[in-house]
């Protein structure tokens, strides 16, 4: 006999958070949904919210179930309560329960990613962003046993000094382009350009490692860094706590006009209270517009001067002929909302963001700031 139990979990109870303003359903909100493989923790709330950033907030989360969320999985049933002030988000889950003579196939219990873990998984794996202290301590390919010049996977090669306890897997990168504040014009890091990975077989000074994986060729000079710990890529959407202002530097791909899904490098990080999964608007910077002149009567001959007079010492009339005030004539537009960015990756000065929504597109130096 097959017994069906439902379980109903709540993210109440607990103190929410304060984020300003009323939240805003979608006009055609579903009053429940099932989740299903391939959806979003975005996706989803993109359903029931015209601002899914503000996910915590409907769900009642707590600062310690953001930073470890709870699990939602495939075939969970998510409600909309609309009873209280405010709507609040609930999950219902069904199990089975099954007689003992009874086999089953495992169901699959991969829990949904907050955003599509394929646009984000390599740069949650590789360097990114290597800052400038940390260029002068890597590690540096010195050579090859048979003085080959290009290397790849299978080659063995020469290290500058790797003691025992430095590590035994090791990621292989170039330095890229500079980092460069657009702000304060300081050179917060360099993009690494990720070239292969290795494994130390012998420790000193010179290390020898094995090149296990090859991307694109690796020449003497390359720089070695310690592999990562694998990174958290459940995080959930949040605002972050404060007034956080920066800019975008670059485009990963390179594009002039950044659109959805689009990875850019923002130059703010973990010394400025920046986290992952932290929302942030980008705001277009007005531009500075001349004013409509009225037509001008040419049979007046106006001169585009403000003329002005005063008397020297001895009584003499003085004639001063100023140049029309530009800045008066010009009127600064206010700055336009068009899009969110969402923080998956932090370093301490510069951050990876994946653009989510972009009414129009984005460009380098766009403003971002807490929505």
């Amino acid at each position: 006999m097959k017994k069906r139990i439902i379980t109903l979990l709540l993210f109440s109870g607990f103190a929410s958070l304060a984020i300003a303003g009323e939240m805003r359903l979608q006009d055609n909100h579903p009053d429940r949904y099932t989740v299903v493989k391939g959806d979003t923790l975005w996706g989803i709330s993109g359903k029931f919210l015209k601002d899914p950033w503000r996910w915590p907030q409907i769900w009642k989360m707590n600062r310690e179930q953001i930073k470890n969320p709870h699990r939602i999985y495939p075939g969970d049933l998510v409600v909309l309560d609309t009873s209280g002030d405010q709507p609040e988000l609930r999950l219902l889950r069904e199990t089975v329960t099954l007689d003992p003579s009874a086999v089953v196939e495992p169901l699959e219990r991969t829990p949904i990613p907050t955003i599509s873990p394929g646009v984000i998984s390599p740069f949650l794996s590789q360097p990114l962003v290597i800052e400038e202290r940390q260029l002068e301590e890597s590690p540096e390919i010195v050579g090859s046993p048979d003085g080959r010049l290009m290397l790849g996977s299978g080659y063995r090669a020469y290290v500058s000094s790797i003691q025992e306890g430095d590590g035994h897997d090791w990621q292989i990168y170039r330095p890229g382009a500079a980092l460069i504040d657009p702000e304060s014009k300081e050179v917060l890091g360099h993009e690494a350009l990720y070239l292969g990975d290795a494994r130390v077989q012998r420790y000193g000074d010179p290390a020898t490692i094995s090149i296990t994986r090859s991307k694109q060729e690796i020449y003497t000079q390359d720089r070695l860094v310690v592999a990562p710990e694998k990174l958290m890529g459940n995080f959930v959407p949040h605002a972050p706590d404060g007034d956080i202002e920066g800019r975008i530097m670059t485009s990963y791909d390179g594009a002039a006009e950044i659109g959805r899904n689009t990875i850019v490098t923002l130059n703010r990080g973990t010394v400025d209270g920046l986290e992952g999964g932290h929302v942030l608007a980008v705001y277009s910077a007005g531009i500075t517009v001349k004013k409509k002149k009225p037509p001008v009567d040419p049979s007046k001959h106006i001169a585009e001067v403000n003329v002005t007079t005063e008397r020297d010492a001895e009584g003499k009339l003085i004639v001063n002929l100023v140049k029309e005030d530009e800045e008066a004539n010009t009127i600064q537009l206010p700055d336009e909302r068009i899009g969110l960015v969402m923080v998956f990756r932090t370093f301490e000065r510069v951050s990876y963001g994946l653009v989510m929504q972009s009414e129009r597109p984005i460009h380098v130096n766009d403003v971002v700031k807490t929505p």
